[in-house]
């Protein structure tokens, strides 16, 4: 396909703007994608406000964004499993596929991933992407392309729930009703999990997790988490916590909150980079500790999950913002959070 199209990019600390761009050629075993919608990440957020996380560094004009989904208009000579119109979720990164961990099945740990916008890689907030077509996902006719943006966060939640092994019958602390914590509710009931807890400060997030399917919500800065969790479980703790903030304090209430022989599942990271943990108690309480990068093998499933009713995607979503207006959804993600649960970006006009 010829032509141009927009690209919305981030050109400094709290600065959006636009250029224009070669539509992408498509390689043999790639399809071309016409983006429609691109969620917001908290990393998104975290580069646009801060320029970096950890040693990934912006270097302006940087694209952000890696929640997309869209429609194929045009496939490389190899491709076999996608035709033009096929409804897609993007699965944001390409493997090397040689290492230790490729072949091994574990290659959300690829040291060599390309990422979109992973610096220096470029993200998709904009109209078109050439991507592998072994990472498009055909989406079902009752999942819309918006469901298929935001596959990738809830990609994250089922992987998160598969790392504590999670299953029917046990209870569960979710710390943090952000996206993610939201995600991760979806996931846990979709395998039947029932007794779900999910802890906040921020009251709509709250509202939301009940919403959602929450058995109950305990708003940290009003009640004693510790107390409450105890209470709602008879005294035992939960089986499984995951810990979606990366802040000390919570990280910390986690392991007083867990069973005796419970599992701790790490998603937050800390600002600091470290945290410091009551380890006597935790060895007391052989806990067992996971933590979460990414996801492997889960978009056949999410979908799935999506398509069968059991995962309620649409319901996370509180705004959906047009392309042109991208600096605003920029801003109002950051500075009106009390309000703003998961913000999506609408592509196409």
């Amino acid at each position: 396909m010829e032509g141009k199209m927009k690209v919305a990019v981030m050109n400094g600390i709290g600065k959006m703007g636009f250029i224009e761009r070669e539509i992408p050629k498509v390689a043999d075993n790639e399809v071309l994608v016409k983006l429609e919608y691109v969620g917001i990440c908290g990393s998104d957020l975290h580069y646009y406000e801060t320029g970096r996380i950890g040693d990934y560094i912006v270097k302006p004009p940087f694209v952000l964004g890696h929640e997309p989904g869209g429609t194929v208009v045009e496939i490389g000579k190899n491709v076999t499993n996608l035709n033009v119109g096929d409804k897609v979720a993007l699965e944001p990164g390409k493997t090397c596929g040689h290492c230790e961990f490729c072949k091994t099945g574990q290659y959300n740990l690829c040291p060599d991933v390309v990422f979109f916008a992973t610096p220096p890689v470029d993200g998709v907030f904009q109209e078109y992407v050439a991507h592998e077509a072994d990472l498009c996902f055909k989406l079902p006719d009752n999942v819309s392309t918006l469901e298929g943006a935001l596959i990738e966060p809830l990609a994250v939640g089922f992987h998160a729930a598969n790392q504590g092994g999670a299953h029917a019958g046990q209870s569960a602390v979710i710390m943090g009703a952000g996206c993610i914590g939201l995600v991760t509710l979806l996931a846990l009931k979709a395998m039947g999990l029932t007794e779900i807890y999910v802890v906040d400060i921020m009251p709509n997030r709250l509202e939301k997790a009940k919403e959602l399917g929450a058995a109950a919500v305990i708003n940290g800065k009003e009640k004693d988490v510790v107390k409450e969790v105890m209470e709602l479980t008879g005294g035992t703790g939960c089986d499984l916590v995951f810990e979606t903030t990366g802040a000390e304090i919570i990280a910390q209430q986690a392991v007083f909150i867990s069973k005796k022989g419970a599992s701790i599942v790490f998603i937050g990271y800390s600002n600091s980079g470290s945290v410091n943990l009551p380890l006597s108690l935790a060895m007391d309480k052989e806990l067992t500790f996971k933590t979460v990068f990414r996801y492997r093998h889960i978009y056949p499933m999410a979908i799935q999950a999506v398509a069968s009713g059991k995962v309620n995607l649409k319901g996370i979503i509180t705004h959906v913002f047009d392309l042109d207006d991208v600096q605003n959804a920029m801003d109002s993600s950051i500075r009106n959070k009390t309000e703003i649960v998961k913000a999506v970006i609408k592509i196409e006009k």
